[in-house]
């Protein structure tokens, strides 16, 4: 896994390609038709049993009409493919909202492979951002679950990015195999609000989420309220993966037994590949090149927490207590932060088996041997020590009146 840039980071994984062309390669059908959908009061409705994909292709069409509402159910695929919704350069500004309790799973069990190991999944991400998307454009209150580390290269009628012809462009192994709740790719800083990324896996990296900005650093994806749980991988980034030359914002998101390093020394026996080995990457990972701001979180129960390789990174009003679900594989102890740019390391508090990997906190602007923070069920810390410090829940009327 040593990257120096995206370009040889793909080069370097052209072996893993092809073990991906042989996983689901299956052709699906692309969405229904736009031009039959129409906007009631100004907001597409989207019930159980329709196709979600099709209302986000009529508010692109829609000059006026940009929200599109989703209400309570599960929505899963309806064939197999690269994602369940994508979102490419049309689809900018459009507005995804859930209305009540709304999961988007990338498993049915109805069409998936039973004897295959990524059963019952079958698109290899369940959201997926491409090149042209800013913030305008917002994904909010979903709970996004079921990917196994499903891959396929097959395209639909539709390319899932349309933009992979242009120069830096080009899709690679990461693009189909990282990011198995959500993908985000090329110049594309998407919205993410409220959401809930729970119980996904790949194959490689970016269990929760991967974002792959080829060094369009003109913005940040954002990521605000969101839970990341229980995401896996073999990997770097559990929850989230920094690929180099990528950019995001974290603010108030919980962090909580997400597991990366799971395949590290599978991955160097069968490809030669290493990074941070000795003692494996955290629930947040950032490549060389990358930046993360992050801003009142809870990174707790993960294996490790955050690592960080890039400069500049922000690190302010976080927690990261007993980041230690470690299997023992790697030579080297679990970590609560590995940075090397700590410079803007502020007003965080830290307690694990080793709080600082590096020694680069300092400890006159961050507290390192913490006091217990008495997590609640929704690990929010009830001791006074952490009244402006990490995440706190927000209930469901108050996301809503953002």
């Amino acid at each position: 896994m040593q990257f120096s840039k995206p370009g040889n980071s793909m080069r370097r994984w052209s072996l893993v390609c092809v073990c991906l062309l042989s996983v689901g390669c299956i052709e699906q059908r692309g969405p229904a038709p736009a031009s039959k959908i129409v906007a009631r009061d100004g907001v597409f409705h989207v019930h159980p049993g329709d196709e979600i994909q099709a209302f986000l292709d009529a508010a692109a069409e829609d000059a006026e009409h940009k929200i599109v509402r989703v209400h309570s159910g599960v929505y899963r695929p309806s064939e197999q493919g690269q994602a369940l919704i994508q979102f490419n350069a049309r689809h900018e500004g459009i507005r995804l909202e859930a209305e009540g309790a709304v999961t988007l799973t990338a498993a049915n069990d109805e069409i998936a492979d039973k004897r295959a190991s990524t059963f019952p999944a079958v698109v290899n991400h369940v959201v997926y951002f491409g090149d042209g998307i800013s913030r305008r454009t917002i994904l909010r209150g979903f709970r996004i679950t079921g990917a196994r580390g499903f891959v396929t290269r097959r395209e639909t009628q539709r390319a899932i990015e349309p933009n992979s012809h242009l120069e830096g462009m080009q899709t690679g192994t990461f693009f189909f195999s990282d990011g198995g709740a959500v993908k985000i790719f090329g110049r594309s800083y998407p919205t993410l609000s409220d959401v809930e990324i729970v119980d996904n896996e790949t194959i490689l990296c970016g269990g929760g989420v991967s974002v792959e900005h080829r060094g369009g650093e003109s913005d940040s994806a954002r990521f605000v309220n969101c839970v990341f749980r229980n995401n896996r991988c073999p990997g770097t980034g559990s929850a989230i993966d920094l690929l180099e030359g990528s950019s995001a914002v974290i603010e108030n998101c919980l962090f909580v037994e997400n597991i990366a390093n799971t395949g590290m020394d599978e991955i160097s026996r069968t490809f030669g590949l290493t990074y941070n080995s000795r003692h494996g990457c955290g629930a947040l990972t950032v490549f060389p090149g990358s930046r993360a701001v992050v801003k009142r979180c809870t990174f707790t129960g993960n294996w490790n927490g955050a690592d960080d390789r890039g400069e500049g990174s922000v690190y302010s009003k976080c927690i990261f207590w007993q980041n230690i679900a470690h299997d023992g594989s790697r030579p080297g102890g679990p970590y609560e932060i590995d940075i090397l740019d700590a410079r803007n390391v502020e007003g965080c508090f830290f307690n694990g088996a080793t709080s600082d990997l590096h020694g680069e906190v300092d400890a006159g602007r961050n507290v390192l041997n913490a006091p217990d923070p008495r997590f609640d069920a929704a690990f929010q810390p009830l001791s006074p020590e952490y009244s402006e410090v990490g995440y706190r829940a927000i209930v469901a009327e108050e996301a809503s009146s953002r």
